[in-house]
């Protein structure tokens, strides 16, 4: 009898084991062919991320009937805040972007979003689905005087993302609102994140994460939470195409305070939107067109109640952001010097975003943000550069009147020389493409016949550094980009 028990209880187990996976619904065939047909829908005039509400107000005004465009408010130092709807469908869906105002990306979306409702072309039975299923309301801009300095907070110094319960920023009460006379089924919370955030742990950025928050603290999912990670599931299987394993999901712990919280604890079907870095995108032009496809594939899902079919599988496979282990830059197995010893260490970069004009651009100011074994660390670019050893740079005797000069001078024969840093005299501007160049430009030091080098190797210097094999300088570091000496 034992016997024959062992036998079924071993039968059943290898069932288990050889039950096959449950397959994923099949996605949309539009789903592709909105990340495809991308281009003919892009708005033009938003090729950065910094932009104002003056460049976004004349697109929003010039929306045809049968869009809805009123004045929701004004913001904290009276700028206009937009209520956009379109639709006569029963299920209402709420978007809302740039809550904080450096996080631009989503907007970008929208506006390309309102160029694809209001086109004719093969889509038209979609958009006749959409329109007469669905009514979408939308806040393109919730915090223009943020995105003025593009700067995250209010200018009231509050995080109007934690501002949901006081409501003491116009911008906040204007969002309750509209979310309170929309009735909203579904809500998108529409994001950026930090770009050293990791899908995970391991060498992949979360380009993009997502969450279905949470609206009680013990993070039950009822019916309106359990469809928004259904949701997410549809949208994944676009975005794995196209960024696998660069798909995050963030902590669902519950935060009282913050709007996705409990706008999903009021009855709305939230998701949360977050967009990252992604490699050879810094004005998140590509991660605009994917938010751009995911949007849409939502909506056709909601529309279609295809989102029924996604079990909760593929939101909890989803891998959780991981803080702080990502960099623009990482050496790796090279050689720095400490009392008259060399010691293997990896070395990593970042590069900081300083606004300049207005806060229409920006310019990098780098520093060392990690150095010792960084085996758990990764980069957007990563170099292997064992047997060579890190000295830092020297800067030019003399001083250059104009940066004009130096930009126009030939940079790799300074290199070679080992000179990283060039003292300038004059003025110069603040821009990208200084802040770029394979030398630094810097004030003039005390005396500047001999002004030494570009300072110590250490964490939270932005020394400039040269890396020699037996001698030779064949790399520098300069302002957090690697360059190869010619």
């Amino acid at each position: 009898m034992q016997r024959l028990f062992l036998i079924a209880l071993f039968c059943s187990c290898f069932a288990c084991q050889s039950r096959p996976q449950k397959a994923e619904p099949a996605i949309s065939p539009n789903a592709e062919l909105f990340y495809a047909k991308y281009p003919a829908y892009r708005a033009n005039g938003l090729e950065t991320r910094r932009f104002k509400i003056e460049d976004i107000e004349p697109m929003i005004k010039a929306l045809p009937a049968p869009f809805k465009v009123t004045l929701a408010g004004k913001s904290f130092q009276s700028r206009n805040i937009y209520h956009v709807s379109i639709g006569t469908g029963p299920v209402k869906v709420l978007m809302w972007s740039q809550m904080h105002g450096d996080e631009s990306t989503a907007t970008m979306a929208l506006m390309d979003l309102f160029q694809f409702l209001q086109k004719k072309d093969e889509f038209d039975s979609l958009r006749q689905v959409l329109l007469s299923k669905l009514t979408l309301h939308f806040i393109p801009m919730l915090n223009p005087d943020g995105a003025n300095r593009f700067t995250r907070r209010s200018m009231q110094g509050i995080d109007i993302n934690r501002d949901a319960m006081r409501l003491q920023t116009p911008e906040a009460r204007i969002l309750k609102r509209i979310r309170d006379e929309t009735k909203a089924d579904w809500g998108f919370n529409l994001h950026d994140q930090n770009i050293y955030l990791g899908a995970g742990v391991g060498p992949y950025p979360a380009s993009i994460s997502v969450l279905a928050p949470a609206y009680n603290l013990t993070k039950d999912v009822n019916e309106t939470r359990g469809d928004a990670m259904r949701l997410i599931g549809a949208m994944n299987q676009l975005l794995q195409r196209h960024i696998p394993k660069q798909v995050g999901r963030y902590d669902d712990d519950f935060e009282p305070r913050a709007f996705g919280d409990n706008i999903q604890k009021w009855g709305t079907r939230t998701i949360l939107i977050e967009t990252g870095g992604l490699k050879d995108d810094p004005e998140n032009q590509e991660l605009r067109r994917l938010n751009f496809s995911i949007f849409l594939t939502a909506l056709e899902a909601i529309a279609t109640e295809k989102y029924r079919e996604w079990d909760f599988t593929a939101y909890e496979a989803l891998p959780e952001n991981q803080n702080n282990g990502l960099h623009n830059l990482v050496i790796r197995n090279v050689q720095v010097q400490r009392a008259d010893k060399w010691y293997k260490v990896d070395l990593a970069f970042r590069r900081e975003e300083v606004n300049t004009e207005n806060s229409r651009k920006f310019f990098y100011r780098s520093t060392i943000s990690e150095m010792g074994d960084l085996s758990n660390n990764f980069g957007y670019e990563e170099y292997n550069l064992e047997g060579y050893q890190v000295v830092p740079g020297n800067i030019q005797a003399g001083v250059r009147a104009s940066w004009e000069e130096v930009a126009k001078a030939d940079h790799m024969a300074l290199l070679r020389q080992g000179i990283t840093d060039v003292q300038v005299s004059s003025r110069w501007p603040e821009s990208l493409e200084l802040s770029k160049l394979p030398v630094l430009l810097i004030r003039p030091r005390d005396n500047p016949a001999n002004p030494g080098t570009s300072g110590s190797i250490n964490i939270g210097s932005n020394a400039s550094l040269l890396l020699q094999k037996e001698g030779k300088t064949e790399y520098a570091v300069v302002n957090g980009f690697l360059y190869k000496i010619q």
